[in-house]
């Protein structure tokens, strides 16, 4: 059992398998301003969606026994593959505060008019038994229909938002599911967000797009200040990026998506294994 300092002033660590996690890190900052952050994008291991659930768990574990070296407070699994793969390990193993993203069901179902509600996600995520269980306590009453969406990812990794690959391959995906009466449409990966622009424009405006990152960052607000570890400066709180991946090659991909010029550090030897 690893324990962790706790104490305000200390940095929250936020991690993804790449820089899909973005999405739930501007949340993160919108909510909270004071707070200093590490995001770790383990790119070099990117995707996780068809890795194994081993490699996935191992992988999470590594990435988490780092943030703790860096004293953090608390640990954002901004991750919905490694949410669903990892998430019950890691609190099992680990003595700090972890808020980990799933794909927001429960919101979808109470907003659909139709019945029908569609999740978008990784294989591994769909497959999970976490998500079997997210199913199974909020999805009754409703059709939810499953779309893994292989390719996506990769679109956002290399920054490609809104080209005619991710538009082929959205549409791919989406289309049989308007046929099926979905008005509901639930983001359950982190990097799809930045592809909302394309879905709204696939799907029209008669179909609503939950992307769960704005509550992960309030539920994270809510236990820091119910445990008094709300930062206490009055300035605003900085960021600090690290990859598993070539520093060079992310930088430009992460300050596309998080709007500023980033500098990305490399994690440590020992926390960047690419062997699956």
């Amino acid at each position: 059992m690893q324990n962790n300092f706790q104490y305000s002033d200390a940095p929250i660590g936020i991690f993804d398998s790449g820089v899909g996690g973005l999405s739930v890190l501007c949340e993160i900052r919108r909510a909270l301003p004071s707070e200093d952050l590490i995001y770790v994008a383990d790119t070099g291991n990117a995707p996780y969606g068809d890795r194994a659930s081993d490699f996935i768990q191992k992988r999470a574990e590594a990435v988490v026994e780092f943030l703790l070296s860096q004293q953090v407070k608390a640990i954002v699994v901004a991750c919905n593959t490694a949410t669903a793969v990892a998430i019950q390990n890691l609190r099992a193993q680990f003595a700090v505060m972890l808020v980990a993203i799933e794909p927001a069901v429960k919101p979808a179902v109470q907003a659909t008019r139709s019945g029908v509600i569609a999740v978008l996600a990784t294989r591994q995520t769909l497959a999970s038994d976490n998500f079997s269980r997210l199913i199974e306590r909020h999805g009754k009453g409703v059709e939810v229909l499953l779309q893994a969406c292989p390719g996506l990812v990769e679109q956002v990794e290399k920054g490609s938002l809104d080209g005619a690959e991710a538009e082929i391959l959205l549409t791919e995906y989406i289309a049989p599911l308007l046929q099926r009466r979905v008005d509901t449409l639930v983001l359950g990966c982190t990097h799809y967000p930045f592809l909302s622009p394309l879905i709204q424009k696939i799907v029209g405006d008669t179909v609503t797009i939950i992307d769960p990152a704005a509550a992960v960052a309030r539920e994270l607000s809510r236990r820091l200040q119910a445990q008094q570890l709300l930062n206490s400066k009055r300035s605003g709180g900085v960021e600090q990026f690290l990859t598993s991946g070539a520093p060079e090659q992310v930088a430009p991909i992460v300050s596309k998506l998080w709007g500023q010029r980033v500098h990305m550090e490399i994690l440590p030897t020992a926390v960047t294994p690419v062997e699956n």
